[in-house]
């Protein structure tokens, strides 16, 4: 964790607040009963944001469990000297069963093959290797088909290797909790949950709140809610935005690199797809591109803040820098910019904000996208 205002070696970094992590991690566990857990879900180098970083923040805040994507990450997550337990969203290939074991993650299951075979290696290594049944309930992406539960766990309960700590399910329309499909996904889940432990197997934690559930339907928490993108200050539908508030974890920043006034006419950038009009005109350079995670898409369609105020993106987003213009025009006065002044990418400077809600919709994405892609190579200053 870099504890430092700004890198020593590039002039453009991500910030992350942590005290804006730590209040949205309240937020989550205010939601839960005494005897409810919650699960932050650090995927993707959570989000973009830094996951050894940020699950230390969570841990101290009282996460309970942690949830990752691939073996890798909860490898990492591990060897940062994260202790609580991690699952694993999906059934990694056998190969990865030594790992699992070696650094005790649990994966999430839906083959008996794999199960089996978790199930023997761990036999063989004098331990049990815990696991969480993921559930396909309607969103057919992963997990055991919630009509095959019973056969499912015929298969597999017997083997004394492998013990299940929980099961769960995904919800694909959880921002319509009023809506058909979300209230079918459900009613499959309890359905195959009560199948189950009528037929006395043990179901271990029951989860299924991804963070718009978990905002929008207290009757779905369970024993687990998995809150993802809410955590990092992002909404995930625009209809949790007026019931729960979140502080923006991220910020991206830049300082400028030269300066130049080019004549009239003059382009700017490849393709020349924005020349110096008639006025007095300043462009200055960035130093992140599309390799940080700004999209080449946005080129000529966005804004960064510089002293407050909103000045435009010009030319093509190139992969290491891009290009902004000041002009002074009757109605705005901006002063020009000199080399080493900060100009903000995504956050607020005075009254003015850029969110990555804006910059997903200028892009036609999610904000969850845009996050992991800053998080990709610009450093992290966490403060």
């Amino acid at each position: 964790m870099v504890l430092r205002k700004e890198p020593l070696t590039r002039w453009a970094w991500v910030e992350i607040d942590q005290g804006a992590l730590r209040r949205n991690t309240r937020a989550f566990k205010n939601l839960l009963g005494p005897r409810q857990r919650l699960c932050c879900v650090v995927k993707a180098d959570a989000y973009g944001h830094g996951a050894v970083a940020c699950a230390k923040v969570m841990h101290a805040t009282g996460t309970d469990m942690f949830a990752v994507a691939t073996v890798n990450e909860g490898v990492e997550l591990r060897q940062g000297g994260i202790a609580e337990p991690i699952l694993v969203l999906s059934e990694p290939p056998m190969a990865a069963i030594d790992t699992l074991l070696e650094h005790n993650l649990m994966p999430s299951i839906y083959t008996s093959e794999f199960a089996l075979a978790y199930g023997e290696r761990a036999v063989s290594c004098g331990t049990i290797g815990k696991y969480h049944m993921a559930i396909e309930t309607g969103m057919n992406r992963i997990g055991v088909h919630y009509a095959d539960v019973l056969e499912f766990r015929r298969e597999i309960d017997f083997h004394r290797g492998i013990h299940c700590d929980g099961v769960f399910t995904h919800f694909a329309t959880a921002d319509e909790s009023n809506g058909w499909d979300y209230k079918l996904q459900c009613k499959r889940f309890d359905e195959a949950v009560a199948a189950m432990k009528d037929a006395g197997y043990e179901c271990g934690i029951v989860h299924c709140d991804n963070t718009v559930a978990s905002i929008l339907d207290g009757s779905t928490h369970y024993d687990m809610i998995r809150a993802g993108i809410g955590l990092y200050g992002l909404q995930p539908s625009e209809v949790t935005r007026p019931v729960f508030p979140l502080d923006p974890v991220m910020s991206v920043k830049a300082r400028v690199t030269r300066t130049a006034h080019p004549a009239m006419g003059e382009g700017v950038g490849y393709g020349f797809t924005y020349r110096v009009p008639r006025a007095r005109v300043q462009i200055c350079t960035l130093p992140l591109g599309y390799a940080d995670g700004l999209s080449r898409t946005l080129s000529n369609r966005m804004d960064v803040l510089y002293r407050g105020m909103r000045i435009p993106q010009v030319g093509n987003i190139c992969m290491d820098q891009m290009m902004v213009a000041i002009t002074q025009t009757s109605r705005q006065q901006i002063p020009e910019a000199q080399m080493g002044d900060i100009m903000t990418v995504v956050g607020r400077d005075g009254d003015a904000e850029i969110t990555m809600d804006e910059m997903a919709q200028l892009r036609g994405t999610i904000n969850y996208e845009v996050a992991c892609g800053f998080g990709m190579r610009l450093e992290k200053i966490y403060c």
